[in-house]
């Protein structure tokens, strides 16, 4: 087996630097948690995909087993613990690490002024300001567990991915089956726009997770029709090194290759 870049996928943004990659014919290993997400990424003998969650005791031999000369974490901005576990790992193994990072969506109050950002969920339902709201979650079905103590406080859905996790978390946070929606992003504008209409919310909590996350849709569509869009800020990291451009995110990879190769 050739030596490898790690490229910790799992996102749009991993797909686009995996094709960058084999293109270049770089050799990687993308890492993703589902089966679904194994067919985002392109078929080529120079990428391998380990599907598969990695935790603390497995990511040491997962590095030995593919051979990785460094590390492209293009997770996604909130999946805080395998970018942690990362850093930590190069840090320990001298592996260069680059973060790459889909920008982010400033807010603006005069032109956005149904949009805010929050630091984070607990400081949201702490502040009492969704009390008898129509308020839609698209958080995730890990955050939804949070939820269960305010189910009986405003009129709450959620949405969902399509899988038996998250089926069972939402249930068990409370939320009966006719204000659930289990749905694959993205999602398209009008249909956003429906399902909002048809639940009548009148607030939107989401994720800060940029346009690939379909935070500028909901930004939008809050304008449009007058409904409060709350974004949870990403997690503050201490990333080693950091970049949202792609070309220098290729290029570190090319670097890392040839001086590993010594070309």
């Amino acid at each position: 087996m050739s030596d490898r870049l790690w490229l910790i996928g799992g996102t749009q943004d991993s797909k686009i630097l995996a094709q960058h990659l084999v293109e270049a014919g770089i050799p990687c290993v993308a890492s993703v948690t589902t089966e679904s997400a194994r067919s985002l990424y392109p078929v080529a003998p120079t990428l391998v995909c380990h599907v598969g969650t990695l935790n603390a005791s497995q990511i040491t031999e997962f590095v030995q087993r593919y051979r990785v000369i460094g590390i492209l974490d293009a997770s996604h901005p909130f999946a805080v613990d395998i970018s942690q576990q990362a850093i930590a790992l190069a840090q320990t193994l001298k592996l260069p690490y680059l973060r790459y990072e889909r920008p982010t969506i400033d807010s603006d109050p005069q032109s956005e002024p149904f949009s805010e950002t929050a630091n984070s969920l607990q400081t949201v339902l702490a502040s009492g300001a969704l009390q008898g709201e129509r308020v839609l979650f698209t958080l995730g079905y890990r955050w939804l567990g949070q939820l269960k103590a305010y189910q009986d406080q405003a009129v709450l859905f959620a949405r969902i991915l399509p899988s038996e996790v998250a089926l069972k978390a939402a249930i068990a946070a409370g939320f009966t089956s006719d204000r659930l929606i289990a749905l694959r992003p993205p999602i398209s504008p009008s249909l956003e726009r429906a399902l909002w209409q048809q639940w009548r919310i009148s607030v939107v909590v989401t994720k800060a997770s940029g346009a690939p996350g379909g935070e500028d849709v909901k930004r939008q569509l809050a304008k449009e029709l007058g409904i409060r869009c709350v974004a949870i800020a990403r997690p503050a990291i201490p990333y080693p090194q950091w970049t949202s451009d792609l070309t220098t995110s290729l290029a570190f990879c090319k670097q890392v290759y040839e001086s590993a190769h010594h070309i």
